[in-house]
């Protein structure tokens, strides 16, 4: 698949990018995308959640009433979860929610979305640019020039750049991020892939391995 070069102006370059079929043109596999999209949130929890069971709750552990006589149920302790703010049974305790996945699995769902994402023609290949200065204003003509503002865009760069993600990060619906960072979620997430020139082959260096 051969896709133009189009500059920050929204111009053709004349120059075309052949689109490795290896990497863009594979058959996409919907279950690992699901398990790499399920491991990339379950890896942002904390996991900090804790609430107090019977023994860990601060009270008398006197016995509240007589055994027998009350002609109600037995109570030994306040700690008890059938009192208010007694202690809570199988409450949540902090826990670990991430999970392993093989180097392989992860590589095929990235190749798996981006191939999705080339043969719905939702990949743009953008000349190698950048800002003189941060300047959100720069980024948003970037985009409107590009006939893609207010849409979900994902700019994926060659290298990571601070005058670009300074421009960009605080426009809403817009996402940045390098060749060697992206992530399933984030392309999963994003209506619009822009890829720089230099990116797409170090995209297929980076999932060739």
């Amino acid at each position: 698949m051969e896709l133009s070069v189009i500059n920050i102006e929204g111009k053709e370059t004349g120059r075309t990018v052949t689109l490795s079929a290896d990497i863009f043109g594979i058959e996409p596999n919907e279950h690992v995308v699901y398990l790499s999209v399920k491991q990339y949130l379950a890896n942002q929890r904390q996991g900090t959640h804790k609430s107090k069971q019977r023994a860990e709750v601060s009270y008398s552990t006197r016995k509240i009433k007589k055994q027998k006589g009350t002609g109600g149920a037995r109570a030994g302790s306040i700690k008890s979860p059938m009192f208010v703010g007694g202690g809570r049974v199988f409450g949540p305790v902090p826990r670990d929610y991430s999970f392993k996945l093989n180097k392989k699995v992860k590589s095929l769902a990235r190749k798996s979305i981006l191939s999705s994402r080339a043969q719905s023609s939702n990949i743009s290949v953008i000349e190698d640019f950048s800002f003189d200065a941060p300047r959100t204003k720069s980024y948003l003509a970037m985009l409107k020039a590009l006939e893609m503002t207010g849409k979900k865009t994902l700019l994926i760069l060659a290298d990571h750049n601070d005058n670009v993600y300074l421009s960009g990060r605080n426009i809403p619906k817009v996402g940045i991020t390098s060749a060697d960072s992206v992530n399933v979620y984030q392309m999963i997430n994003a209506e619009q892939l822009l890829i720089c020139e230099n990116a797409v082959s170090k995209l297929e260096t980076l999932l060739n391995k």
